[in-house]
């Protein structure tokens, strides 16, 4: 959530912010819970120092009556207040959680994702000699791809994915893994970005797929009502993204600053309910309710963090261009980084049967919006406790990134071939 220090000393520049976002937040009424809230506590605090005073008084012999009385009088004001610190405490919480984080400067103003700004392009579009089939298509005719049988099963926006698919999937998976695992691939990518940064690895990790309700929160990604699914009978939510128990790995921790920057590249099954997609998103294997990620997930010092946020997308960029498929770099406007965030960039990719650009990456900087709720923390050279940033960003969507490739790399024969950058992890395996 937001620092309310930010938000007592700039109240017109949250509400324009918040505005710019598309939420809706009451900033005075934020700020008088907020005094309220403080005056309180301020009662609360003289009622303990006088009751503490009246103990001291009688110490060491029996309490006369008057002091019994008054002793009593405290207690009952004191239960008083609490109770109704308890109450605007949970008032002024629920409303602080809905202030968004502030974009940053450099982000585009905007109403809709027709306002995000593409500011990169990489790669060419194939020209094929024949109208290019979907992933969809290609994929049920060589019996990689299966939603019939998953449907009946499972409902529909599930798939059975199989053969050289699956093997295809893992490959991307070890592809990344090394990448990431190259701290000579790193510093290469910090010095084309001009990045003051070290080249500290990623490390590889497989989260849980659950999590409790408090961190999902504190993390500012649970979105009940549109994309996720809760285990009814126990206090879990199913993650999705890997991000989410990435992000609050270490909550209520202080984490050395000599160990930061903490790099992961998280493997998950992730799921998501896509309340209200509809249209092509409904085809193939774009936009299922369970589906696997690759996410990138940083811990940083403040200093560090929008620096981090540049490498992360870096990291992006050649990871898509590795596999040789045409992009575009986009620069998400105020409406479309997420409440969360203080800047997000999208990676789109070439589709050919649709002939358009989908997004296949984001990348988000959350500076110290999620770790002040999960109160991550570390300690600075002068001592002080600081909270660390976070950045999350995609490695790949195994879905869509499936997707693109079976349609960008496909011939007339409906087969398609191998991304030359994955054939080893193929055991030389060159089409499907």
């Amino acid at each position: 959530m937001i620092d309310v220090n930010f938000v007592r000393e700039n109240p017109e520049l949250v509400a324009k912010g918040s505005m710019q976002k598309g939420v809706k937040v009451d900033i005075d009424k934020l700020l008088k819970l907020d005094q309220q809230r403080r005056d309180l506590l301020n009662q609360i605090d003289a009622i303990r120092q006088e009751r503490n005073q009246v103990a001291q008084a009688a110490s060491g012999k029996k309490p006369e009556a008057e002091q019994l009385a008054k002793g009593q009088q405290l207690k009952t004001q004191l239960a008083q207040l609490e109770n109704e610190f308890k109450t605007a405490d949970k008032d002024y919480l629920e409303l602080l959680r809905t202030v968004p984080n502030m974009p940053l400067e450099d982000v585009p103003v905007g109403s809709s994702e027709d306002d995000n700004v593409v500011y990169k392009s990489g790669g060419t579009p194939p020209q094929f000699a024949f109208t290019p089939l979907s992933h969809q298509e290609i994929g049920e005719k060589l019996g990689l791809i299966d939603k019939v049988r998953a449907a009946k099963i499972a409902g529909s926006r599930f798939a059975y994915l199989k053969g050289d698919l699956v093997r295809l999937q893992f490959a991307i998976v070890s592809f990344v893994i090394s990448e990431l695992g190259n701290p000579e691939l790193i510093a290469k990518l910090i010095a084309d970005n001009h990045l003051n940064l070290p080249n500290h690895p990623f490390v590889p990790v497989l989260p849980p797929a659950l999590l409790k309700t408090a961190p999902y929160e504190a993390s500012a990604r649970l979105n009940a009502e549109e994309t996720t699914y809760k285990v009814e009978q126990d206090d879990l939510w199913l993650n999705a993204s890997a991000e989410h128990t990435l992000c609050t790995m270490f909550m209520d921790e202080v984490l050395p600053k000599d160990e930061l920057p903490l790099r992961f590249i998280g493997y998950s099954t992730s799921f998501r309910r896509e309340a209200g997609s509809y249209g092509k998103d409904f085809e193939g294997i774009l936009r299922l309710h369970q589906f696997d990620k690759l996410e990138m997930e940083v811990f940083s010092t403040p200093e560090s963090g929008l620096e981090e946020h540049r490498l992360l997308v870096a990291i992006q960029e050649h990871l898509v261009s590795s596999l040789g498929l045409p992009y575009q770099m986009m620069n998400k406007c105020t409406f479309d980084i997420g409440k969360p965030n203080a800047r997000g960039v999208d990676v789109n990719t070439w589709f050919p049967s649709q002939q358009l650009y989908r997004e296949t990456h984001s990348a988000d900087y959350l500076t110290d919006y999620q770790t002040r709720d999960l109160k991550i923390r570390t300690r600075m050279d002068n001592g002080k406790l600081e909270l660390v940033h976070t950045n999350d960003a995609t490695a790949f969507a195994l879905g869509r990134i499936l997707a693109a490739i079976i349609e960008n790399y496909q011939d007339q024969d409906g087969h398609f071939s191998v991304p030359p950058v994955l054939v080893p992890f193929m055991g030389g395996q060159v089409k499907i």
